[in-house]
């Protein structure tokens, strides 16, 4: 069974290298992909030079987001003969039984993606439930949008077996069926950044693929940087309600009057948070 990892870079060739480093020799990995997403430093170039019969290193035509630059190496793997494919960050760390574990889990017909727990500054984050209306409209009210979170997270209880169906998983390292992934036409690339999760397993579920969570394993993501190093809180604020609203009309089909009092949310909270950050200047 040939698998394939996809590394996603923007701007952050000392993680991305480092990474490379460490997975370069796992048998486990047939091949490995990084797709550099337009950097505009000398990542590419940098990266370009680590390329060896295993390591490929290709460049986006223009930088449209996660779910474009992972697209751009999914189909760079079409004739690539591969079983499965691992997207993951660079921030990631994991060892090489991760990745045959996940080749287990997925040697089972009902399993289509499977993840494994993540461990995020001493938080271990399992997956989610997909939201609604109801949770996306909370989600973008002031003081209530963590109350959101929490009616989409699954119980501690819920994760005693060793394998446990979920809605959604963190898109920051999981395994996919490649040729499922390819049936459902990969990522959407509609969004920039963010939702992208929820959007994919809104493909899968079209499919009764399913998505699972391997609690035996763990890897551990170390949030990298170089989203905030290129992207201010507020902008990638306004790239987050707008993924939201295009999930929401395109994947849970809201009527007109629903995404009135979305944007409504939307706004108020958005002007808030212009005040807040005018404030913070003076």
């Amino acid at each position: 069974m040939k698998t394939a990892i996809i590394i996603l870079n923007y701007n952050d060739y000392p993680t991305t290298k480092d990474m490379l480093e460490k997975i370069k020799d796992y048998n486990s990995i047939d091949y490995i992909v990084v797709v550099d997403n337009k950097s505009i430093d000398d990542s590419y170039q940098k990266l370009k030079v680590l390329e060896n019969s295993k390591i490929k290193v290709i460049q986006t035509d223009c930088n449209k987001g996660y779910s474009y630059g992972n697209n751009y190496g999914l189909k760079y793997l079409e004739n690539k003969n591969i079983n499965y494919v691992i997207i993951s960050n660079p921030d990631v760390d994991f060892e090489e039984e991760v990745i045959s574990q996940m080749k287990d889990d997925l040697k089972d017909d009902k399993i289509t993606l499977v993840a494994p727990i993540i461990n995020q500054k001493g938080e271990k984050l399992g997956g989610w439930k997909l939201p609604h209306f109801k949770e996306d409209l909370i989600s973008n009210t002031i003081y209530f949008h963590r109350y959101a979170n929490k009616l989409l997270k699954y119980d501690d209880s819920y994760y005693q077996k060793n394998l446990v169906q979920v809605d959604v998983v963190s898109g920051c390292f999981f395994m996919i069926n490649y040729q499922r992934f390819k049936e459902i036409n990969f990522f959407d690339t509609n969004t920039f950044l963010y939702y992208e999760e929820n959007i994919l397993s809104s493909k899968l579920k079209k499919y009764n693929y399913r998505s699972y969570i391997d609690t035996r394993i763990l890897v551990n993501h170390n949030l990298s940087v170089s989203v905030d190093k290129s992207i201010n809180k507020l902008k990638k604020y306004k790239l987050l309600k707008d993924s939201q609203m295009y999930y929401e009309k395109k994947y849970n089909n809201i009527n007109i009057f629903q995404l009135f009092l979305l944007r409504l949310f939307y706004y108020i909270t958005l002007i808030i948070s212009y005040i807040v950050l005018l404030f913070r200047r003076s």
